[in-house]
Order: structure tokens, then sequence, then C-alpha cells
């Protein structure tokens, strides 16, 4: 693997991030050129050895990372969440490695999680939403303006499910998060719907409510998420990079989609202008051409009612560590 990583370079304007009804919801590429239909990941000693081939022939590697549940163990209270010692000095190894450029991608807030990460210079927050790079940061001019109404909402829910025990809101000002671990199975139907009635009632359809992983998260209704992100963060500070994926939750899905759409963005259709992302042109199916990247599913093997787009699965933070260490043993 030759040449420089591309981490020094500045952050996207802001007529890149897009508007509001240039992508479809949730997904990084368009749904007629996406990769293979959801199935059940490999493990990856399974594919280790054309891996390998991918990242010895690759010119530069983009490994994005969420946090929770990939980098650190998910805990009961997120504030005391920790990057574990074995990732942390793994990703300070392979961010420092040459040609190799490493970006967070956490549905945390850009001022939550990159104090937590050392060893990236690029972080997007808030599934996306926002990005710093080198200290600079951008964020999603539609969530900006629409971010008086997250906080409105989380001010009442705050007073909503007060009564309901282990409940609680958190304003991540581009988003906001209602944790329910903790929170008895009797009472998670309650707070569901005492959320979709406040954000319907201050979003009026500006907020849209998802649901993660012992969570319940709303943010403005913009199709931008993770995927989206890792296309941008390509675009703009890489050449022609392999792209690597690692996440655990139902909202990496878009990262794994577009790590495995089988070509950089710019070639699928997909183009980051000055007005904005844009979709340019078709092009046969990704299987169809060389692989240029890999999702890496964190955890137990998904169910058969939520398979994963990710072809590649490791059971644990734990094995994260191990396959960081691998990666920068195959790319240093």
């Amino acid at each position: 693997m030759d040449g420089n990583s591309s981490q020094s370079a500045t952050p996207p304007d802001s007529g890149r991030w897009g508007s509001a009804d240039r992508i479809s919801p949730g997904v990084s590429v368009p749904t007629d050129l996406a990769p293979d239909p959801p199935r059940s990941p490999r493990p990856f000693a399974a594919v280790r050895s054309h891996l390998e081939s991918e990242l010895e022939a690759a010119s530069e590697l983009l490994c994005c990372l969420d946090f929770d549940g990939t980098l650190a163990p998910i805990v009961d209270r997120p504030d005391q969440a920790r990057i574990t010692p074995e990732n942390d000095r793994a990703l300070r190894t392979l961010s420092s490695t040459e040609s190799v450029t490493t970006a967070i991608v956490s549905g945390r807030s850009l001022a939550d999680v990159a104090p937590r990460v050392d060893g990236p210079s690029i972080y997007a927050g808030n599934h996306g939403l926002e990005l710093r790079t080198n200290g600079t940061e951008t964020v999603h001019p539609i969530a900006r303006t629409r971010s008086e109404l997250v906080d409105e909402a989380c001010g009442l829910l705050e007073t909503v499910v007060d009564p309901i025990p282990n409940c609680r809101v958190e304003n991540k000002r581009l988003t906001g998060t209602i944790h329910l671990r903790g929170v008895p199975e009797s009472c998670r139907a309650i707070v569901a719907a005492r959320v979709r009635k406040v954000v319907e009632r201050f979003g009026d359809g500006a907020l849209e409510v998802s649901q993660g992983k012992e969570i319940i998260e709303f943010s403005p209704a913009i199709p931008w998420g993770k995927g989206n992100a890792v296309e941008l963060i390509e675009e703009a500070y890489t050449e022609d990079a392999f792209v690597i994926y690692l996440g655990d939750d139902r909202t990496d899905e878009s990262g794994f989609r577009a790590a495995e759409s089988g070509f950089r963005a710019a070639e699928s259709g997909i183009r980051a202008t000055e007005s904005g992302i844009v979709r340019t042109r078709n092009r046969a199916l990704p299987n169809e051409g060389p692989t240029k990247g890999v999702g890496i599913y964190v955890g137990d093997e998904p169910d058969e009612g939520h398979p994963s787009h990710a072809s590649v699965r490791v059971s644990s933070p734990e094995e994260v560590a191990t396959v960081l260490e691998w990666i920068a043993s195959c790319v240093g």
C-alpha cells in the first residue's frame, strides 16, 4: 500500500451535504444500484485470506468505525462507555499508518464521542449530521435549522417520561435519544407512544422517530445517515480507497451499504458537487465489478428478521481489536 493519507484535507463546504430530496432516506446509494440483499454475515476467519488480498492490492484504506458496541462494550450507563485498551492501541497504530484514513462514525454527538477516541482525525457525529476534521466542524444545514425543534421536543419529553423508571432523555443538539436500558418491558410501549406523540406535535413532519439497540431516537426528517457520511468522507478525503466499515446496530446498515457498494461513490452514480450530492449515471451492479470495500458487523449473528448488509461478522469489541491489529499488519 503506497501513497500518503488524506486526513489533512479541509472539510467539505455546506453545499456538499446535499439537499433533502437528493437521496432516498436511510440508504447510501440509489436502490437500483444497491449491493446484495441483506444476508447472514460470514465469520471473519472465513474471508480473512480474501480480504488480505484486497488490502494488499489497495493503494489506500478508509476505515470507518462506530463507537458503542464496536470500539466500546455496551454498558448500562452510556456516559460510562470507554474504548477498550486493546482497541485504543490498535486504532492508534492503524491511524498512524501511511495511506490509511480512519474515521469515527457515531450516533453520539461530536462533543461526546470525540474525547472518547484518540487517533482518527475525522469524526462524524449524530449519525453523520456533523463532521469534524483537524478541529474544524461542519453541520448539515437542514439539521442546523431544525435544532430548535429537537431542543423543544427534548424538553417536553423529559417531563413526559419522568415517571417511567430508568428512562432518560439525551439532548444531542441535532438529534434526541431516549435511553431504554433498564426500563421495564411493560413500560417500553408506553415510552414509544409518548415519544411519537411529542415528536409529531413539535416536528409537524420535520422530525422523525427511529429505533436502535435499547434506544428510541428522533432526528430531522432528512435523507442522511451514517452511510451518506461515509460517502462524503470518502469523496472529500480519499482518492481511491478500499473502505471498511465496522458497526453493531441497525443504524450502521447504511454504512455497510456504502462500504459494500462495490465501487466508489463517484463511479456508482453518486457524486459530491458544489450544489450537493447528486445522482449522475447508472452503472453495472456492484457485484459485477471489483470489490471496493467490506462491512463488518459486530455482535451475535443477526436474527432472521433483521439480516445485515455486512458480509463479515466478528463477535465483540474484543475481536474488533484483533481485526484492527491484523489490518494494520496487512497495510503497514
